[in-house]
């Protein structure tokens, strides 16, 4: 089997210009041209606005521009954060960020001392940087705009809290800003991943690139469905875990979900990698599903995980990532003649 697949891409790679299978190196062209490098800018512009919908806020009240301006960039972050190499993964800015999954709740715990004790060190970019991950990025802004006391913030008792969710947005701006350098810069990873080179410390060959493609898709739909979506479902007749739902104060945990299949899901489309007409059938349907079962939970999670036709949509939701993990990490892997090899969420 080993055998067969290494001589599917083999031919592949031999494939002549006029032939209508896309060879492995424009694969990875497109999907830097296509996907990666026009998302990252598009985060870094989504960051820029929120960091003006702060400095509006703390100096006008606009309370529902920052919100707003809060969701666009998360769900921006939501496309693409399954890019888990290069830019993303270098000066732990994943989880600069967004520090997720806080199980034991350190992060807000964090976010609500820095709150009390007022520190005028977190009303700086640079004196933020020097902080926990945890009190740097989406998920301590989040608090900041719709946790307990968010009212303040239109009011002269809130003027310490704004000035620290604007550094935040100001910080996430120069992250993603750094991000999208990083992908658009000629002689960077972008060059690496589409021109694999023997003398590359991380992509030597051809097969290595697409295995880094395919395994950022395939341990993405992992960590939507193991991170995202089972903690909160209630496990064996017990109860549910809304609270452990990301973006649950600001009602953002279903369009972040929906930013994160679409992220997924046109990668793979914009790529070109699935060929084979029989598996990408397969494919499109078990993303239909999963945007079908996205879509059918429309209340705010603590309600939707009670309610049990809601509930089985996010059920649902499982079962097209599952299907979709063993498509495009074993079924697409094996047409390609790739080895996906372990998550990063599989601790081995």
């Amino acid at each position: 089997m080993r055998f067969l697949a290494g001589l599917t891409l083999a031919l592949l790679l031999a494939a002549p210009a006029t032939a209508q299978v896309i060879s492995p190196g424009e694969m990875l062209r497109s999907s830097v041209t296509n996907y990666i490098r026009p998302q990252t800018k598009a985060f870094a512009t989504r960051t820029a606005e929120l960091s003006k919908a702060m400095y509006v806020l703390c100096n006008n009240g606009d309370l529902n521009g920052a919100q707003d301006a809060f969701a666009s960039a998360a769900t921006a972050y939501g496309r693409i954060e399954f890019l888990r190499v290069g830019p993303l993964m270098e000066d732990n800015r994943a989880d600069r960020i967004l520090f997720f999954p806080d199980r034991k709740g350190i992060g807000l715990r964090q976010v609500q001392q820095l709150l009390t004790e007022a520190d005028l060190t977190a009303t700086t970019v640079p004196g933020l940087q020097q902080k926990s991950v945890a009190v740097q990025g989406f998920g301590a802004l989040e608090f900041v705009l719709f946790g307990t006391g968010f009212e303040t913030l239109t009011t002269s008792d809130g003027a310490f809290r704004c000035a620290y969710g604007a550094a935040i947005a100001k910080n996430l701006e120069e992250i993603a800003s750094d991000i999208a350098a990083g992908w658009a810069d000629p002689e960077g990873i972008a060059k690496r991943l589409t021109q694999p080179d023997p003398a590359y410390t991380d992509y030597r060959t051809t097969t290595e690139s697409l295995e880094a493609v395919v395994g950022l898709v395939s341990h993405g739909i992992e960590g939507v469905r193991d991170t995202r979506i089972n903690p909160i479902l209630a496990k064996s007749g017990g109860k549910p875990n809304p609270k452990l739902a990301l973006f649950w104060r600001s009602n953002q945990t279903l369009p972040m979900l929906a930013a994160n299949i679409e992220g997924l899901r046109r990668l793979v489309d914009l790529s070109g990698i699935v060929t084979d007409p029989a598996l990408s059938q397969e494919v499109a349907e078990a993303f239909d599903r999963a945007e079908a079962a996205i879509a059918d939970v429309t209340a705010p999670i603590e309600a939707a995980v009670a309610d049990p036709a809601q509930a089985t949509a996010l059920t649902d939701l499982v079962t097209a990532t599952q299907d979709l993990q063993r498509l495009i990490g074993e079924d697409l892997s094996a047409t390609l003649g790739l080895s996906v090899g372990f998550s990063s969420l599989d601790g081995d």
